[in-house]
């Protein structure tokens, strides 16, 4: 009986740590300044981004990684603080910003995208691009592994 009780809760648990996002941390460098960020590469979690977070730490942030260079594009749904959206190409320069971006208050939401085709997109609190003086042809530098990108 203990057997079955104990393979029960690790199945259980098991499952609790598939459905919770799971994000991992890396530090990237623009303009003189480390952020440490969420990777975001897969649908999913490219999908959830920053949605419900009461609150962003100035020195972190989210990156997405997206499997092709294309134009793209984001909307602040369920995002409840403003942000900057900082698009790069393939080789990680700056190409397109959009800045203190609000949070959406009604649908339908507007949606913001980059100027040319990008494939990592930086998001960091509203006003971080300003404050920091972050320019187009800034180039993005990753420490740590991104691993797949899906």
């Amino acid at each position: 009986m203990k057997t079955w009780f104990l393979a029960v809760l690790v199945l259980l648990a098991g499952c609790a740590n598939a459905a919770s996002p799971t994000y991992t941390p890396v530090t990237v460098v623009l303009h003189g300044q480390r952020f440490s960020v969420e990777l975001a590469t897969d649908n999913a979690q490219r999908q959830r981004g920053l949605m419900m977070r009461q609150s962003l730490p100035a020195d972190h942030g989210m990156l997405f990684v997206f499997p092709r260079t294309e134009p793209q594009a984001f909307w602040m749904k369920n995002t409840l603080i403003p942000l900057d959206m900082l698009y790069f190409d393939a080789a990680r320069q700056l190409v397109s910003m959009q800045l203190s971006v609000p949070p959406c208050r009604a649908d339908p939401c507007p949606v913001y995208p980059s100027e040319g085709p990008a494939r990592y997109v930086l998001e960091l609190s509203g006003g971080t691009a300003r404050r920091t003086g972050v320019q187009p042809g800034d180039e993005l530098k990753i420490e740590g592994e991104i691993g797949p990108v899906r």
